[in-house]
This record gives C-alpha cells, structure tokens and sequence, in this order.
C-alpha cells in the first residue's frame, strides 16, 4: 500500500510539472500537446503495471512458508543420518579435543588419533565443523611440539649425576640428580661411581617433580667455610 501511494505521487508531481511546462509554453502546437499527453498515459499505464506486479510479489511472499532455523537443520541431519543428539555429542567431543590441543595435554599422538576419527565422521561435514575439524585444530596440532619423555645420554670423563642433572638440557638443577639415578639402577650401583660411555635415561620431571626440587634448591645453604 505504501509503495502504491508512492509511485502515484510520483506520477501525480509529473503531471503537475508537466502541466506546468506545457501551460508556460506559449509556442506549444496542439499536436505537440496531444503527443505529450500521450507520452504520459504511457508512463502512467506502465507505472500502474509495475505496481501491480510488485503487488502480486508481495502476496507471493506473504502466503510462502518459511521453516523455522531448527527444521532446515534437522533436515539437513536427516540429510546425512544422523540426529540431533548425535550433532551434540560430536560437538563435546570437538571441544574437549580443542582443549587437550591449546592445553598440550596428554601425548601428542592421542590426540592425533582422535582428530582423525573426528575427520571421519560425517557430522564433520556440517558448516558449523567442517572448518575447526578439517583445518584449524589440525594446524593447531601440528604446531603443537612434544617434548621427548625422557632423551638418553653418554658419559664422559669427569661426569657425575650432579653435573648431569644441572645441565641446562637437562633439569637446569644440580638437586635433581636422585631422578637420573632412580631411572638408571640397572647401571648404575653407586651414585658417586659413573663410568664414560654408560647411557643414562635422563627421564622428564613433571610439574610436581619441578617445583620439589626447585624448593630444594632455594632452600639448600651451604656448610660455613672452616
């Protein structure tokens, strides 16, 4: 209705201007006047057309149906076989796998495995997933650097498990030394006996393992000097 009283306005100020420049215009013939007036009951019958085409559009559109967001999408799951519970499910799934990646937590190549069943479901398929599980958590495992649990090493002369353990590439902290002899029992007999060549496991410490022997450290005072 309001796009009818529009154009009708419209149309209503171009007869009026028309008016105007047709009844100013002195030198106008009669056939001269007759055409313009024919020019504008074209216009006027092609407007009124147009009107009730757009009419037409909107009654169209007024008596189309449209499904709520929720039925697309259980259609789009019936689509692939799968419910709604399943899409849920999966999603957990997605997030917890997420977490573990941001987090590091646990050995890398689980987490891994869990991706690629996550891959090989079809409810990865869907727009909300298909991204995050095809290409952004991949990236974020693959950026994703793990630390050996433990790295071997060779003695050499003049090596204790003291010096052993204060190396930066190993615990940084001398007060460590019990983790490298406990790893090693089946070489090692006496902690202040080492020979060159023996291989020790120098096994990773753990955050608890860390903060107790970095505790040590800070706690340690040396003898006085006699």
């Amino acid at each position: 209705m309001k796009l009818n009283k529009s154009v009708l306005g419209i149309f209503a100020l171009l007869l009026f201007f028309s008016a105007n420049i047709l009844a100013q215009d002195t030198e106008m013939t009669e056939e001269q006047w007759e055409a313009q007036m024919t020019n504008l009951r074209t216009q006027k019958k092609s407007l009124t057309s147009e009107i009730a085409s757009l009419k037409t559009d909107i009654n169209n559109l007024r008596n189309t149906k449209v499904e709520s967001y929720d039925d697309c999408m259980n259609k789009l799951y019936s689509i692939i076989g799968v419910t709604p519970e399943d899409v849920v499910n999966f999603r957990v799934a997605v997030n917890q796998l997420d977490g573990r990646i941001a987090g590091q937590d646990g050995p890398k190549i689980d987490s891994q495995k869990d991706l690629d069943l996550l891959k090989l479901n079809k409810i990865s398929a869907l727009p909300e997933f298909y991204e995050r599980v095809h290409s952004t958590l991949q990236r974020d495992l693959d950026a994703w650097i793990e630390e050996p649990p433990e790295i071997n090493y060779t003695v050499v002369r003049g090596d204790n498990l003291w010096n052993i353990a204060k190396k930066p590439q190993h615990y940084g902290n001398a007060f460590a030394w019990p983790m490298i002899y406990k790893a090693n029992r089946d070489k090692i007999k006496d902690p202040d006996l080492i020979y060159p060549k023996q291989v020790f496991k120098i096994p990773k410490l753990t955050e608890e393992e860390k903060a107790k022997y970095n505790k040590i450290r800070r706690n340690y005072k040396p003898a006085p000097v006699q």
